[in-house]
């Protein structure tokens, strides 16, 4: 939970300036529920970012996403989003299985799927977020976490519709806490789910991005998006300074 009206549009302002340019990294942000209408506005017209000046700039390069969605479609569901709700809004993704939605929310990995599911359904693009928590993986079980994980959406929405998402693997150990798995662990992870993939699917494997996220910051990016199988990052504080997540964007391009 961070930002406020001004806030977003100072923040937007200085990200938006500095990716103006050749620069071919897909950017989206993903900001609270209560700001997707401000922040939609303001990507669809990226003048209005520059203090409504009109520039004839147009649309930014930055795609719009929430932070989750209800697996629901409608109905008596007080405080919760429908996937349908953020179409409407200008999303074009969604993440689904925050570690923070898992673990403080107690979001299964079934729940996790359906709303996976429901995403697609609309039209959206989820990102499906996994990961181990520290105890998990000093048991050994990181791969074991997250196979399960991936293998939840795959009963539910199939080869086919997990091929339309996205996969970050975000262990829950360094979400927040500064620490960073090495670009070697990393990439020993993310290496082992594209194998993982190939084998239902070679196509699949290929195809699918599998972003890092766990405390990336400007200084440690270039390495972790260096490894072969790291093909982004999902950027939580840092992306907070428009400096920083700048330089990380440069380094994921």
């Amino acid at each position: 939970m961070h930002g406020n009206h001004a806030e977003n549009q100072r923040l937007l302002k200085a990200i938006d300036n500095q990716l103006d340019g050749d620069l071919q990294t897909k950017v989206m942000v993903f900001p609270p529920f209560t700001y997707l209408s401000q922040i939609a506005d303001l990507l669809s017209n990226s003048s209005s970012i520059l203090e409504g000046k009109n520039e004839g700039k147009g649309k930014s390069k930055i795609d719009l996403g929430a932070q989750t969605l209800s697996e629901h479609k409608s109905g008596a569901f007080t405080g919760e989003i429908s996937a349908a709700m953020l179409v409407d809004l200008g999303c074009s993704h969604v993440l689904v299985g925050h570690s923070e939605r898992r673990s403080l929310y107690n979001e299964s990995s079934q729940l996790v799927a359906n709303k996976f599911a429901a995403a697609l359904e609309a039209g959206l693009t989820p990102i499906l977020c996994i990961g181990e928590t520290l105890s998990e993986r000093d048991a050994g079980r990181t791969m074991d976490i997250v196979f399960r994980q991936i293998d939840a959406v795959l009963d539910t929405a199939g080869i086919a519709g997990l091929s339309k998402g996205i996969i970050a693997y975000e262990p829950v150990w360094a979400i927040g806490t500064g620490k960073t798995a090495s670009p070697e662990q990393a990439q020993e992870v993310h290496s082992e789910i594209r194998s993982h993939l190939d084998e239902l699917d070679q196509e699949l494997a290929n195809n699918m991005q599998i972003l890092y996220g766990g405390s990336v910051n400007a200084t440690n990016a270039s390495e972790l998006f260096a490894m072969v199988d790291i093909d982004g990052g999902l950027i939580g504080g840092a992306a907070l300074k428009a400096d920083d997540f700048f330089k990380i964007c440069v380094a994921a391009g």
